[in-house]
């Protein structure tokens, strides 16, 4: 699992083993392959990119390409243990409504997303007046996929306004949590647990 990127490593050590799992946004397939290969998961997926479809697909791994936007009214309620969205909430054009699929498809669902109101992009603001460029979020402003820039104190009050569940939330610099104090400040990725 430690191949993984950060967030990703995070969700696959606290889904249970055997579960089914649709991983919406899923890329390449790297999560799904590790569910697979080490919990034994029924693993699904949903990808809008058909390089990341093949490649996905390449490892033997059940992925058709849709939008989560379009698509994800079309899977019957309660058809998987988890629903996964991994970095990818930030780019839907309504995150509202993808979400409510995602508690509506599965029991649980994980979301993480970067977090654009850490210290970094902060400082790159007020003293660049700039949007930032940094490993974590290396597009240009212009070319990036990201229409919604969410933070962690706006996420945790949007599900507290509509009451979902919040069973579990890590933050994550880098490779290094946080505790959730902070985390606002700190973090850059936020994965959240949820459920209805």
């Amino acid at each position: 699992m430690s191949m993984l990127r950060p967030d990703l490593a995070v969700i696959a050590d606290h889904v249970a083993p055997g579960s089914r799992v649709l991983d919406i946004g899923c890329g390449d397939g790297a999560l799904m392959a590790a569910l697979r290969d080490a919990h034994g998961c029924d693993a699904r997926g949903l990808e809008i990119d058909p390089g990341n479809v093949a490649a996905a697909v390449a490892r033997g791994l059940s992925v058709i390409q849709g939008d989560a936007d379009v698509d994800l009214a079309g899977y019957p309620d309660q058809s998987f243990d988890y629903a996964i969205l991994s970095q990818t909430l930030q780019t839907a054009r309504a995150p509202d409504v993808v979400l409510d699929h995602l508690l509506r498809i599965g029991r649980r669902a994980f979301v993480s997303f970067p977090n654009f109101a850490q210290w970094r992009v902060r400082v790159s603001l007020l003293w660049g007046g700039r949007m930032p460029v940094t490993r974590q979020l290396p597009e240009q402003w212009y070319d990036t996929p990201n229409i919604h820039h969410v933070t962690i104190d706006d996420f945790r009050a949007f599900l507290r306004d509509r009451r979902i569940t919040v069973e579990g939330a890590w933050f994550l610099s880098g490779d290094r949590q946080r505790s959730s104090a902070a985390a606002n400040l700190l973090a850059q990725h936020a994965i959240f647990l949820l459920r209805r």
